[in-house]
């Protein structure tokens, strides 16, 4: 004898629909509705109660359970469910175990409307232009011989993304077929007047070339441009190293003179190729919204998201009880289909709104004050707190997103390790890097903070961290070394 699982159709497709994105289950509900006549969309308006054949025997039925038995600062609201005319035409062969009504209401007045006066529908909705595609069209308004515009359309070929030329003069000249006769001379000419394109820079073969050609066309009465021009130009790996003194020795410039033309250079773009955005955008959908009202967190699901389904009533009522014909086992086939669709749906919101509660609940510290705020979390304890096992946690956490005051973030952000503090407590691994970020935005510029300097400062706040696990800390928010963050004041 011995226990086993049975993977049932209707088991694959809940697992399945539980750890969808939101956009993907959006696809897949586009899906099932062109492909199930039984299954249609409740627009606004329309009277669930009295036409959706899945809300039978569901008189005076709550929603979902209410979750203040463990969390009184999240309320959810639910809609009680009455039996229409349709109930007497389903057959009693196919009982009704799911009520898509059992939805919570939401306000989702923190996303911007159509209406708003800041929802630009063009910056949402165009897609991005190639630098490629920016620069042929500056070739196109530029007059020059059919053998020039050949050699142009085959730099441009060559820029990358960050407006860098990737291949060399020669090469591209050898690429060339040899009838055509075309020398490096002519090759070096066209680039030249690439580089006279916007953005700024482009076309360029180093990066002191590049930040040359943006000195080249700022105004003449800039100030300190001859200075940034022969730093840029001579002096490039001196300022990458930050040798501030070697540089004020060499261009014979004063601490404070040396400043203002570093601020100068500092203005320029070292990836110019970077201001055409080429990538198509991505939008995040949040699947809950958390808002605070009257002192208390509200957990809500963005009902905006995923429309509301329901069974067709009329459809359900051609299904005839004892008819084998095919047409009949086709319908009914279909209707059991919506039914497991439907009540796949509603388990996915409810698993949702469970593990979003119990996630709110433990973080509210962050909600009130911050990432400083974060306490470890791991998948373990909110699965002991839904009474559900870890696997299901974490597929319901993947690419699914919270609205809240503070921003939006994936429900996997709000997880994190901890570490040892001297009064035995823990701190999250979210709340170390907060720290560290804050201690390197306040810190000396002239002599910036070390990963040792900050074990030790957060030694000092009770919080034993190692210097290698500052260094990776450091690392994962794009924080530069010690010795290129130092600054000349």
């Amino acid at each position: 004898m011995g226990q086993q699982l049975t993977m049932t159709p209707q088991l694959q497709q809940a697992i399945r629909l539980l750890q969808l994105s939101t956009l993907d289950l959006q696809q897949e509900i586009q899906e099932a509705l062109e492909s199930n006549p039984m299954l249609e969309r409740q627009e606004d308006g329309d009277d669930f109660d009295n036409n959706d054949p899945m809300a039978d025997n569901a008189e005076n039925k709550p929603a979902a359970e209410t979750q203040e038995n463990s969390f009184q600062e999240t309320t959810v609201s639910t809609e009680n469910m009455e039996d229409g005319e349709w109930s007497e035409r389903i057959p009693n062969e196919l009982p009704v175990d799911t009520a898509w009504e059992d939805i919570y209401q939401t306000s989702a007045s923190s996303l911007p409307s159509n209406d708003d006066d800041e929802w630009d529908f063009t910056t949402r909705t165009s897609a991005g232009e190639s630098l490629q595609s920016h620069l042929l069209w500056q070739l196109n308004l530029a007059p020059m011989s059919d053998t020039d515009r050949l050699i142009a359309v085959t730099l441009i070929d060559s820029i990358n993304g960050q407006g860098y030329l990737e291949d060399t003069l020669e090469e591209i000249c050898a690429g060339f077929d040899h009838e055509l006769d075309i020398e490096l001379d002519e090759v070096e000419a066209v680039l030249h007047r690439i580089q006279q394109f916007e953005p700024a820079g482009v076309g360029a073969r180093t990066l002191g070339e590049c930040l040359l050609l943006q000195l080249r066309q700022l105004p003449g009465s800039t100030p300190w441009m001859a200075e940034a021009m022969r730093l840029v130009s001579d002096f490039i790996d001196l300022l990458g190293s930050r040798d501030y003194s070697q540089l004020m020795r060499r261009m014979k410039l004063k601490e404070d003179e040396l400043r203002q033309v570093i601020e100068l250079v500092q203005s320029l773009n070292p990836r110019p190729g970077s201001q055409i955005e080429s990538s198509e955008p991505e939008y995040v959908v949040p699947d809950v919204i958390v808002r605070k009202d009257s002192e208390r967190w509200l957990v809500e699901l963005n009902q905006e998201a995923i429309p509301r389904l329901r069974v067709n009533a009329q459809y359900a009522g051609f299904v005839r009880r004892a008819d084998t014909s095919a047409d009949n086992t086709f319908m009914r086939n279909q209707l059991q289909e919506a039914r497991w669709f439907i009540k796949s749906l509603q388990s996915r919101n409810e698993t949702l709104m469970k593990v979003a509660t119990q996630i709110v609940e433990h973080q509210r510290g962050f909600l009130d004050h911050g990432d400083e705020a974060m306490k470890p979390l791991v998948l373990h304890d909110i699965a002991e707190a839904v009474g559900m096992h870890e696997s299901t946690i974490s597929r319901v956490t993947t690419q699914k997103y919270m609205h809240t005051p503070r921003g939006i973030y994936e429900l996997k952000y709000f997880f994190s390790s901890h570490v040892s503090t001297a009064e035995g407590g823990e701190c999250s691994s979210t709340a170390i890097r907060a720290i560290i970020k804050k201690l390197v935005a306040a810190e000396n510029q002239k002599k910036p903070l070390s990963d040792s300097k900050i074990a030790g400062l957060l030694e000092a706040q009770g919080i034993q961290v190692a210097r290698r696990t500052v260094a990776k800390y450091r690392e994962s928010l794009g924080i530069a070394p010690s010795s290129e963050r130092k600054r000349l004041m």
